[in-house]
């Protein structure tokens, strides 16, 4: 009997180090998914007659749309005041909304910040169905200077807007470099000026094979990527699918969804030195604190992942709407401590022109519903059972961790799926919106990646 105490206590203690044994180091990564590389997302009856070609393409602010939206900004209902003493804790101020509804609908001047949208060269070309948008900037060079081309993807509730102060920064050329980037920068399908599925199934997973067909479309074989929130989901879907095409990855949202990151930050928050470097650990650590942040600021997800088209009736339809529910998350997911201001703190980084901007790529092309569907198609049963988490990737990778970012993985976690892991660089400032908030930062991370990337790829063949 006693023998059977003590096993059955060995046991007890056993099987769930066992099981982190198993999780950690012994488990088999999941087959890749099959796909459908040419899977048509369009109307089936433009089928027979797609246009692959590449054509101009040009914003435009059309007198009727700027007309309407002045009317919706000045025929509003009267806002519920706010509670005594409140800054952006229950959502937007609306004691601040007056000032900014007043700006959009008198001072914004769309035909001034129409010519500013079009400072770069700008395209259309069907990919799968889809009128894909995207900015291409390619930098003249003197010779001996590579041109190499980065693929940049934004994210919700952002938009290209986001890396227009980066984009001059991240393609001078520069003597102290022997490469320049040419900039590819498109906008999501649904988002902003590009199509939206008219059917259901595009997740993450085949909007980075929509981006790699699109590259590829372009003639380019092999090239870099950088994403950011879903950008930063979709590249690593990517550099899952097409190790061989992409040359390294960089991303201001490193973050792995595996079974085995999930464990190792359970574990670190009994043991963080086993987990993260002790100076790092506050941004991991202690887990309820974490958790009660994610729990606090993650409505929006669960709404926008289960019914995004009624959400997109009420925001749609309203300017104002949209301002509210748009820039508390450019407040908050900033610097949490913003919301205890009463303007969200929202100047301290952008001008009110940088912020209706981004608005109006969501506004003028009427995309919030198409784009919060993103969350609707990825966060789900299908989308999950791929497993693109827990597949592995060589692809080199780069991550830089903002300081306020929504959340912090250590490179322990990041190597789960990361094996080629670069370089984590985690920063003392900066929140969600990097390279809209921190241009020459964003930029000086994305170059640094690049050349560290470039010097990688020159060692392996000079062995």
């Amino acid at each position: 009997m006693a023998r059977l105490l003590c096993f059955g206590a060995l046991a007890t203690v056993s099987l769930p180090f066992l099981y982190v044994l198993y999780v950690l180091f012994l488990k088999s990564p999941p087959p890749l998914p099959e796909f459908d590389y040419n899977a048509w997302w369009g109307p089936n009856e433009l089928k027979a007659k797609q246009d692959i070609s590449v054509r101009n393409f040009k914003v435009q602010f059309s007198a009727p749309m700027v007309n309407d939206l002045k009317e919706r900004l000045k025929n509003h209902r009267k806002w519920t005041p706010p509670l005594e003493n409140i800054g952006f804790q229950y959502g937007f101020n609306t004691n601040q909304l007056d000032s900014w509804v007043q700006y959009w609908a008198e001072k914004y001047n769309f035909q001034e910040r129409e010519k500013f949208f079009n400072k770069y060269p700008q395209f259309k070309t069907n990919i799968q169905g889809l009128d894909i948008h995207f900015i291409r900037v390619k930098p003249e060079v003197p010779a001996g200077v590579e041109v190499v081309p980065v693929l940049f993807l934004h994210g919700w509730p952002g938009s290209v807007r986001e890396f227009y102060e980066t984009l001059p920064l991240l393609t001078a050329v520069s003597k102290d470099r022997n490469f320049a980037i040419e900039a590819i920068v498109p906008s999501l399908p649904g988002y902003g000026f590009s199509d939206a599925a008219v059917r259901p199934g595009l997740g993450a997973s085949e909007v980075a094979i929509v981006m790699r067909n699109l590259m590829q479309r372009l003639g380019f074989k092999k090239y870099y990527v950088e994403g950011g929130d879903w950008g930063g989901v979709i590249g690593a879907d990517l550099v899952t699918l097409f190790p061989n095409e992409v040359l390294g990855f960089h991303t201001n949202l490193g973050f792995v969804m595996s079974n085995a990151a999930n464990l190792l930050n359970v574990i670190g928050n009994y043991f963080p030195s086993f987990v993260v470097e002790s100076h790092l650990a506050d941004r991991m650590y202690p887990i309820t604190k974490v958790f009660s942040y994610l729990v606090e600021e993650s409505g929006y997800m669960h709404i926008q992942s289960t019914k995004p088209d009624t959400v997109g009736v009420a925001v749609a339809d309203s300017p104002v709407g949209l301002l509210a529910y748009i820039l508390e998350k450019f407040s908050t997911w900033t610097k949490p401590e913003y919301k205890n201001e009463l303007d969200g703190g929202l100047a301290k980084h952008w001008t009110r022109d940088q912020l209706l901007d981004n608005l109006m790529c969501y506004w003028s092309t009427n995309s919030f519903t198409t784009s919060v569907r993103l969350y609707s198609e990825t966060f789900n049963k299908r989308y999950f059972g791929l497993q693109l988490a827990e597949i592995p990737t060589p692809v080199p990778t780069w991550v830089v961790q903002a300081k306020n970012e929504i959340s912090y993985q250590s490179p322990r976690q990041l190597r789960m799926k990361f094996k080629n892991l670069v370089h984590a660089n985690p920063l003392e400032d900066g929140g969600h919106f990097l390279a809209f908030e921190l241009p020459k930062v964003f930029a000086e991370d994305v170059l640094n990646a690049i050349t560290a990337f470039r010097k990688l790829k020159s060692q392996k063949t000079e062995l």
